[in-house]
């Protein structure tokens, strides 16, 4: 009997940007939550079993958010300089 076989992916290659913030566990302050990350790698794996490269950009929302520093008294720019080094960390 014949496995069945692995769809393949339309696409060579995904580019997947995902807010910081979708790693979050609000229910306890983590800033990465293993239990997102894995679901979230099974999702990737999926992709690179049906043939796609995939290239991945997380956001820094989970770390830091501009707007957020701003009632804390930092400058909405150097906020904003903050959140992008925050996306770098990622």
């Amino acid at each position: 009997m014949a496995a069945e076989e692995q769809p393949k992916s339309v696409y060579k290659t995904v580019l997947l940007k995902l807010s910081g913030e979708t790693l979050l566990n609000r229910d306890n302050d983590l800033c990465i939550d293993p239990d997102v990350t894995d679901n979230i790698a099974k999702r990737i794996k999926s992709l690179r079993d049906m043939g796609a490269r995939v290239a991945i950009v997380i956001g820094g929302g989970n770390i830091f958010r501009g707007l957020s520093g701003q009632s804390r008294g930092i400058d909405r720019s150097t906020g904003d300089y903050m959140g992008m080094m925050a996306t770098l960390i990622n």
